[in-house]
C-alpha cells in the first residue's frame, strides 16, 4: 500500500489574548482536519504577539514548562480527537532557562518531546537573544503516525545545514513555523521572496517537501505610536522539486493543504543520488567556526 502524507499550514494573525489565539488556532486545525490533513502546522509563537521586537522583562512571565504550556495542554486533546499530528510552537521555561521551542504531538495526543530552536537571531525587530538561549536538543526528526517529520523554527530555515541534517536523520517532510515580516531599520528591505526561495532550495537539494507557516497582520509596538511589525504571510507548501503546490499571499487567512506520496519520494530521492554522492571527507570546514 502506497504511503501518502497530507500536510497543512495555518496562516493567520494573532493578538494579545492567549486563549483567543489558542481558540483561533484550534478552529483552523479543525478546518485542516476536515480537508484531510494529517500533519497541521501553526506558525511560530502563536501564543501571542511576536514580542521580540524590543527588550521587555514582562515577557519572561509568559514562558511555561513545555508539558504544562496552555498551547500544549489545550491542543493535544484536539490532536487525539481528530487523529492529527500537531507541531506546537511555544515560549518555554526550564528552570532559569528560556527557549523558543516546539512540542511535537502525535495523532493520539501523546507528547513526543521538545525541539529547541538552534539558531537565535539578534537584530532590529528580532531581538531573540534577549529572550532565548540557543537550543540544546540538537535537530529532531519525529517518527509520527503518518511519517518522519523534521521541524526547524524560523531563523533555522535559512540554514541549509539544518535541512540537510534532518534529511540525513530520515525526515520525509520539513516544516518551518515562522514569524517574519518588515525590517524596522530599513523600510525598503523586503525578505519575503528570498525567505521562500531559501526553503524551496532545501526542498530541491534534499528531494523533500517543505512547509512554511508564517503569521500576517500589523502588530504595533507598545510605547512607539508609529512603530510596529507588518508580517508578510506568504506561507507555502513546496514539493520535492521546490515548486509551490500551495501558497498564500501577504494578507490571506486560512489553511493550505497538499498531499505527497512518500514511497515515490523515497525512490526519487535515491535516484537523484544527492546522498550517495556526498563527500563527507571534504566537509570539515562546515564544522569549523573559523576555517582557514
Amino acid at each position: 500500500m502506497t504511503r501518502k502524507l497530507s500536510v497543512a499550514a495555518i496562516q493567520t494573525s494573532y493578538g494579545d489574548d492567549l486563549q483567543a489565539n489558542i481558540a483561533k488556532t484550534a478552529d483552523f486545525i479543525r478546518e485542516a482536519a476536515s480537508k484531510g490533513a494529517q500533519v497541521i502546522l501553526p506558525s511560530e509563537l502563536f501564543q501571542g504577539p511576536y514580542f521580540c521586537v524590543a527588550q521587555e522583562e514582562k515577557w519572561f512571565a509568559t514562558a511555561k514548562p513545555w508539558r504544562e504550556h496552555p498551547c500544549v495542554t489545550q491542543l493535544a486533546p484536539l490532536a487525539a480527537e481528530f487523529g492529527v499530528v500537531l507541531p506546537i510552537s511555544i515560549y518555554e521555561r526550564e528552570g532559569p532557562h528560556y527557549f523558543n521551542s516546539l512540542v511535537m504531538v502525535d495523532a493520539d495526543g501523546s507528547l513526543m518531546g521538545v525541539y529547541r530552536k538552534s539558531h537565535i537571531p539578534d537584530g532590529p525587530g528580532y531581538m531573540e537573544k534577549y529572550y532565548f538561549r540557543p537550543g540544546d536538543t540538537g535537530f529532531k526528526v519525529w517518527d509520527t503516525k503518518f511519517g518522519k517529520v523534521g521541524v526547524g523554527i524560523c531563523w533555522d530555515q535559512w540554514y541549509p545545514e539544518t535541512a540537510r541534517a534532518m534529511a540525513l536523520m530520515g525526515a520525509e517532510v520539513l516544516l518551518y513555523p515562522t514569524a517574519i515580516g518588515s525590517e524596522p531599520h530599513d523600510s525598503t528591505l523586503d525578505t519575503a521572496a528570498p525567505w521562500r526561495r531559501a526553503m524551496q532550495g532545501h526542498a530541491v537539494s534534499n528531494v523533500i517537501p517543505v512547509v512554511g507557516a508564517n503569521r500576517i497582520g500589523f502588530e504595533p509596538w507598545e510605547g512607539y505610536p508609529n512603530g510596529g511589525q507588518q508580517f508578510y504571510g506568504s506561507s507555502f507548501i513546496a514539493d520535492h522539486r521546490g515548486d509551490l503546490v500551495a501558497a498564500f499571499g501577504r494578507e490571506d487567512e486560512g489553511v493550505l493543504t497538499a498531499e505527497f506520496d512518500l514511497d515515490f519520494l523515497q525512490t526519487h530521492r535515491a535516484a537523484w543520488g544527492f546522498f550517495r554522492d556526498r563527500r563527507t571527507d571534504l566537509y570539515g570546514a562546515l564544522a569549523n567556526a573559523r576555517p582557514a
